[in-house]
């Protein structure tokens, strides 16, 4: 992880891109943080996590729920599968 200021970031932004290709660069602004530079890859992992927490989630939602299950066979027959 490196740390750049908005000012530096902006001078020496070809240099914040290329080191972005192997770590997190935060920029900040005023000794906070104010932005994170990744690379594609990177951002594209970030997302499919993202997306895999968020099925297991919903799934973990779904087996929670109360009611009668369907069997598979209803299933298949009402979207048109048999």
């Amino acid at each position: 992880m490196a740390i750049v200021s908005v000012a530096d970031a902006r001078n020496h932004l070809s240099t914040v891109i290329a080191r972005a290709k192997s770590e997190a660069v935060f920029i900040e602004r005023r000794g906070q943080r104010a932005a994170v530079v990744v690379s594609p890859e990177q951002y594209e992992r970030m997302l499919e996590a993202l997306e895999d927490a968020e099925d297991v989630a919903a799934f973990d939602e779904a087996m929670a729920e109360e009611g009668p299950n369907i069997p598979w066979a209803q299933v298949k027959a009402d979207l048109g599968w048999t």
